[in-house]
């Protein structure tokens, strides 16, 4: 099975369409057709059943699906391993963290190896998604969760805290709250639950069910500018509360730990551009 031929099967496997899988591989359709028919005609099996609902993969067509979605993982393999020997102090490396992370430790610490590596462009993406580092969709990632993949190096970065933070305003006009109430006449600003499920429903250990939820958010910079417009209680890192201007913590008592872990696929452990991205991150967060 030419590999060519079959990175178009798959995609148009996924897609279902001729057009997903053209949007998807960034070709045109006619390209995807005459692949596959190509791969038929040199398999000799029929692999899809076209349908006015689309390309439904016929028994041949799954077993086909299994043997290139190990094609698949061959190539992104060999793909890792080939940045693995690459000691170039140059090139682009990806990296993943949530946006309060890139801005309070990734940015200075990029900012400082760029100027001793100027040839290494960084791409920086900031999400509370985890990203799948297996199948390259960064190199780095810095994470709150330790994976448990065998694929995975995990550093450990730091332990951070976090509180319970109110604008000086919202303390004014609304009062404390008190303790083992569930934050009873009060409002808060919460992470989703597809973005943080264990900051959801608490605030460092204290039930919100009582308290009327003014906003979810999936991002901890937005989540700081909610708490100093005085929306509601929020639970910020505690390096980042303490520093912020208009914000007082409520129950300095109460904290919830939490880990920060430096992960990166074994593969890409000793690409050099790779390897100067991480140290780099790495003293950021050791000299908190």
């Amino acid at each position: 099975m030419d590999w060519d031929n079959a990175r178009i099967f798959l995609a148009l496997h996924r897609a279902g369409t001729l057009r997903g899988a053209a949007e998807t591989l960034e070709i045109d359709q006619a390209t995807v057709g005459r692949r596959l028919a190509a791969l038929e005609k040199s398999l000799g099996a029929r692999l899809f059943l076209r349908t006015p609902s689309g390309y439904v993969p016929t028994p041949a067509g799954e077993l086909a699906a299994s043997a290139a979605g190990h094609m698949e993982q061959g190539a992104e393999q060999l793909q890792r391993q080939m940045q693995g020997i690459d000691e170039r102090l140059c090139g682009v490396v990806r990296v993943a963290a949530t946006d309060t992370s890139a801005r309070h430790f990734l940015v200075p610490a990029l900012q400082r190896l760029r100027e001793s590596h100027p040839g290494i462009r960084v791409v920086l993406s900031t999400s509370t998604l985890i990203t799948n580092l297996t199948k390259r969709e960064a190199d780095i990632a810095v994470r709150t969760l330790r994976p448990d993949s065998p694929d995975l190096i995990a550093r450990h970065l730091n332990r951070f805290h976090t509180g319970i933070y109110a604008s000086k305003a919202y303390v004014k006009k609304r009062g404390l709250p008190e303790p083992g109430t569930a934050l009873k006449g009060h409002d808060v600003v919460v992470y989703q639950r597809a973005a943080a499920p264990q900051m959801a429903d608490q605030l460092c250990g204290e039930s919100v069910a009582n308290a009327n939820v003014a906003m979810e958010l999936s991002s901890g910079l937005v989540m700081i500018d909610c708490v100093q417009a005085g929306m509601g209680l929020g639970e910020l890192p505690t390096h980042v509360g303490d520093k912020a201007p208009g914000l007082v913590r409520i129950w300095p008592e109460r904290s919830a730990p939490y880990d920060m872990w430096l992960v990166l696929h074994s593969d890409l452990n000793r690409t050099a551009r790779v390897r100067a991205v991480a140290d780099a991150i790495i003293a950021a967060y050791e000299a908190q």
